[in-house]
């Protein structure tokens, strides 16, 4: 009588069992999942295929909806080349966080790229303030086309444009019939945006709400014959406090060329009364990028500083970073007992290192950090023995 081996027998039995896995997986979780969830015009490749545990473990996991890894890096075990492409220049904050979820559906939808059919309706879940109803609206925007201008993933644009603002502007609109509504617009028509809202507002032709003053009054309070917009001083002669701002130690007022307050402000209309180009962060974003990307991936991040005049004063101020006050002054308005008690802080406490006054920000950084309470060195040892070499 023929005798096989038992290892033989296991390998045959471990062959014949796993060659049937991806079906008899499919069958097994469809008997819980409702199959006609996972089917549409395009279907994710492991979906199709019923490999339902390429990326999720059928029994336990670390991570929600039982994924096999964080999903950044579970889609990244596929999507490498399009994942390395998506992380250059400017990166859309979803991406950079690895939640493809966020606009991709991750089994089966109607639309191209596996997106959302609703996909203005993503875009709004991160950007909720868009949702604000308008008297007029752009035409692209209210018919939930985002990615008619946008970037979904990267851009060389802080606004993830995909092209330079007048040049997007241009591929709708005729350039001729523009200039012939802008008969006594100085030079060629351009800066699109300085006047106009992309999305939507309650002037007619979608001009921004809050117009200038002196805009108001007529175009040549600010621009000589030439057309060319007025130095600084023309800004600094209605705004007084300002002037003194801006000529502090440390301010804004660092180019001798050009006209300084427009590098942050437009001089015909803005969203705000402060007439800012465009959001605070974006406007800080487009000389501080360095600054962003050096903060952007620390692990600890003082949460809710969306606005930097939050702790920094914009234009100008005899304090070092800007600050609006000293870092104690500061990080106490809104943390009201650290101002009371703590490590020794105060005009009597000098910091052996730089002889400045310990505040706050000598020893956290609220920028961001790599330790707990947002602290420059591990507080266990590193931090203290900056100062407390001797103990």
């Amino acid at each position: 009588m023929l005798r096989v081996p038992f290892t033989s027998i296991c390998a045959f039995v471990f062959i014949l069992f796993f060659s049937f896995v991806p079906a008899f997986g499919e069958n097994v979780c469809f008997q819980c999942h409702q199959e006609s969830a996972f089917k549409g015009k395009v279907v994710h490749e492991p979906v199709l295929k019923g490999q339902c545990s390429s990326c999720h473990n059928p029994h336990v996991a670390k991570h929600e909806n039982l994924l096999t890894a964080r999903e950044g890096a579970l889609c990244k075990k596929c999507h490498r080349k399009q994942l390395a492409d998506f992380s250059k220049n400017i990166v859309h904050e979803p991406v950079a966080q690895g939640k493809c979820s966020a606009c991709h559906l991750p089994h089966a939808t109607d639309q191209k790229g596996l997106i959302s059919v609703d996909l203005a309706g993503d875009c709004f879940k991160c950007h909720e303030k868009l949702r604000e109803e308008t008297k007029y609206t752009h035409k692209p925007f209210a018919d939930g086309s985002c990615l008619a201008c946008h970037s979904p993933h990267n851009s060389d644009s802080l606004m993830l444009l995909t092209a330079r603002a007048d040049a997007l502007c241009w591929s709708c609109h005729e350039k001729e019939q523009v200039e012939g509504k802008h008969k006594e617009f100085p030079g060629t028509a351009k800066n699109c945006l300085s006047c106009h809202n992309p999305h939507g507002s309650d002037r007619v032709s979608l001009m921004r709400n809050y117009l200038h003053k002196a805009y108001e009054k007529g175009c040549e309070n600010c621009h000589s014959q030439t057309g060319k917009v007025s130095s600084t001083d023309i800004c600094l002669n209605c705004h007084e406090k300002t002037y003194e701002e801006m000529y502090a130690t440390h301010s804004h007022f660092t180019r001798s060329e050009g006209n300084s307050c427009l590098y942050c402000h437009s001089p015909h209309a803005g969203d705000t009364s402060s007439l800012l180009k465009s959001k605070e962060k974006q406007v800080c974003l487009s000389c501080h990028l360095e600054t962003f990307f050096k903060f952007k991936k620390r692990k600890y991040k003082h949460s809710g500083l969306n606005e930097c005049s939050a702790c920094h004063e914009p234009h100008g101020i005899s304090r070092l970073a800007m600050l609006k006050g000293t870092g104690t002054e500061v990080c106490s308005a809104c943390h009201k007992s650290q101002g009371t008690f703590s490590h020794p802080i105060g005009p009597e406490v000098l910091d052996i290192r730089t002889g400045q006054i310990m505040t706050c920000v000598t020893c956290h950084n609220p920028m961001g950090t790599d330790y707990k309470n947002h602290l420059v060195k591990d507080g266990k040892e590193d931090l203290c023995i900056l100062c407390h070499k001797t103990y």
